[in-house]
Parts: C-alpha cells; sequence; structure tokens
C-alpha cells in the first residue's frame, strides 16, 4: 500500500507523527512525505520534525507564503506533478490548514482516494479561512476520521455517509502523551527565570485578532492589565511580530507591574513544558485548546466560537470573545480558582494511530478484492 501523507503547518507536524510511526511497523505499506512549505522558517517547521522524531521530508514543495488564493493555487500548481509521479494508493491530509485543503483539490480531480484525519470540526464561522477548508476536504474525502463525537453528527447534517466516518480519537494528543515525560524534564523554565504556575502563557495568530487594529489593542490592553497581576509570557508567532511592530504596540505591563515578555517561538517539546507549568494559557489556537485540557490547564480562548466544543464541555477551556473586560475577569478567576482535574475526553488516550492504520490497510485490502 502506497500512501503519501501532507503536512505544511506546524499542527500539522504533531498529527502526522504518531500515523507514521504506526505505519512504520507493518511492512505492507510505503510511506512518502511532502511537505508543502507553508510553515517554512526553521522555527517554525524544522526543530518540530527533529523533536517529533519525523524523517526528513522526502519532497517539500517550498511554496511560501501568501494571500490564500495564491497559497492555494500554487500548492496544487506544485504539487499536481509530484501526485502523477508518485500515484499513490491514498493521500492522508490532517487539519485544516491551507495545504490540507489544497492537496486534498488536486488528489480528487486526479482521482487518488483521500483519507482526513481530524475531519468533522466545525465553527460554524465561515469568516474563518480554515472552516472552508475544513468543509470542503471533508466532502472531498473517502475516509474521514473524527476526535470527537460530535464530529461525526456534523458529518452526518451534510450529508457525508456513516461508512466512511471512524470515530478513532485525537492523534495531537498521540504525541503530547508519548514526549509529556521528555517536556517535563526540560530547563526552559530556569532558562527564562520562570516559577511554575506563576505566569501566564499567551500565543495568538488569528487575522481576526492580530490584523484587525481595534481589536489587537483591546487584546494587548487586556494583556497588560493581566500583566498587572502575573507575569505573562508571550511567544510571538512571526506575523503578530509584524503587527506589534507596525502597530508600535508597547510590551511593558502597567506602572509597578511585571511585564509582557515577548520571546520568540518555541520548539514543540519547550512549549509543552512551558504550557504544562502555567497558571494559564490564553490563546486562539485551537490545538492548545485540546493540548491544555489533556494536561489540565485552565485554557482562556480568545475567540467567539471553536471548533472543538468539546473542550469546553470536558475541558479546561472557556470563551470569552475578545472583550477586554472578560479576558481580565476570565483570567483573575483561573488565576483564584482551585484546580479540578476534568472529566477527561474519551479516546484521547495516546491511541489514535493504532486505530487509524489498521481501517486504512482493511479498507485497501478490500478495494484490492473490488479490482479482482
Amino acid at each position: 500500500m502506497k500512501i503519501m501523507h501532507i503536512v505544511g503547518a506546524r499542527p500539522n507536524f504533531m498529527k502526522i507523527s504518531p500515523i507514521m510511526r504506526e505505519m512504520a511497523r507493518c511492512p505492507e505499506i510505503t510511506q512518502t512525505l511532502v511537505h508543502t512549505g507553508q510553515h517554512y522558517d526553521e522555527k517554525m517547521s524544522k526543530v518540530f520534525f527533529d523533536e517529533l522524531g519525523l524523517s526528513k521530508p522526502d519532497i517539500d514543495l517550498e511554496v511560501g507564503s501568501g494571500s490564500h488564493a495564491q497559497q492555494t493555487a500554487r500548492i496544487m500548481s506544485v504539487f499536481e506533478p509530484v501526485l502523477l509521479d508518485f500515484n499513490p494508493d491514498l493521500l492522508v491530509v490532517v487539519g485544516d490548514v491551507n495545504s490540507t485543503l489544497a492537496c486534498s483539490l488536486t488528489a480528487s480531480k486526479l482521482g487518488v482516494p483521500i483519507a482526513h484525519v481530524e475531519a468533522g470540526l466545525r465553527s460554524f464561522d465561515r469568516s474563518m479561512p480554515e472552516e472552508t477548508n475544513r468543509l470542503l476536504t471533508d466532502v472531498l474525502s473517502d475516509l474521514l476520521f473524527t476526535t470527537s463525537p460530535e464530529a461525526e453528527d456534523n458529518l452526518c447534517r451534510e450529508g457525508i455517509a456513516a461508512d466512511k466516518i471512524f470515530f478513532v480519537g485525537n492523534t495531537m494528543i498521540d504525541s503530547l502523551l508519548r514526549l509529556k515525560e521528555t517536556a517535563a524534564k526540560v530547563d526552559i523554565l530556569k532558562r527564562l527565570n520562570l516559577r511554575p504556575q506563576a505566569y501566564a502563557l499567551v500565543t495568538l495568530h488569528r487575522p481576526s485578532n492580530v490584523d484587525n487594529e481595534s481589536v489587537f489593542r483591546g487584546i494587548v490592553s487586556a494583556l497588560k492589565e493581566i500583566a498587572s497581576h502575573i507575569p505573562v509570557i508571550f511567544p510571538v508567532h512571526p506575523r503578530t511580530r509584524q503587527r506589534i511592530a507596525a502597530l508600535a504596540l508597547e510590551s511593558g505591563g502597567p506602572s509597578g507591574g511585571n511585564e509582557i515578555r515577548l520571546i520568540e517561538p518555541q520548539g514543540y517539546i519547550d512549549f509543552m513544558k512551558l504550557t504544562m507549568e502555567a497558571a494559564m494559557v490564553l490563546t486562539d489556537s485551537g490545538g492548545i485548546q485540546e493540548e491544555t485540557s489533556v494536561l489540565n490547564v485552565p485554557c482562556i480562548t480568545i475567540r467567539k466560537n471553536t471548533e472543538r466544543p468539546i473542550t469546553v464541555t470536558r475541558g479546561t477551556n472557556v470563551l470569552v470573545g475578545t472583550d477586554k473586560e472578560r479576558i481580565v475577569s476570565a483570567a483573575k478567576s483561573a488565576l483564584g480558582a482551585t484546580r479540578a482535574e476534568a472529566p477527561g475526553i474519551p479516546f484521547w488516550d495516546g491511541m489514535a494511530a493504532e486505530r487509524i492504520v489498521p481501517i486504512l490497510l482493511s479498507w485497501h485490502r478490500s478495494r484490492q478484492k473490488g479490482t479482482q
């Protein structure tokens, strides 16, 4: 069975790594890893490959940045001859980035079957580019692997045949649990002079938050107020750093308070350690909502909606939108609360990849019998 995997941005790496590790145990599977180059600098890409134990990509498309249309079109253009040359039995795509949709569209037009890992997630907000990517990729896919029960409900409502859908759990959590013990031993807190549960951790990257000047100024104002109560550590995404510079936003907190410390983007293991030991995490990332729920760390999501509602109902996540007062209020509540163990989320147990691979092998054998 010839399988081609697609990655393009850092969340993809954590999701594909467990699948490739599990497939490596199957002699009947041949794997090819394609990196589109959607995230292409060392801090956003290479370090993740190293830490996750991913092999160097077999093919790097090196598409780089651009508008959504430019990036999607360029990926399709350079990926098509690769797909024709390798002619895989199955294309495996993960998540909801532009690479996911672009490669799925290309494969579908060439008749190559598609498996979508993390299918069925919905924010029901069409203004999010990721929502478009999710919807279209699911329509094109032949096998849809879901992380939570409501994802299957979403797919069935949209007319996806139930026999294509498999609830397998979350491969991102497979990576988290495999490397949690390693992360616990790193010295990132010492290097940053931090004490456990005595700082807030922030990530922001969504255009709706950082590209809208009034919204971004309001969020930064909230962070400054939080910094008067607890140090705020902010590993800055490259596009967010550009916005901070463009708007001349100061990094310090109020007079007499702590700082908002802007630091470079961190590798997977160092960032996991920062998350594990934080008093709280403030974010607009979908994956971090999942990770904090498993690590039992209070998560304040600076968005009005989430495609991962199970992190709210069964995890540690609370949605606050972008209103300054709500953000600050939620942070104060997290500081004053006794941390209770979250109830846990079904199948987020580190074994999602072990469920996925047998399904793929069974599917392939059935197709082979059908062509004989």
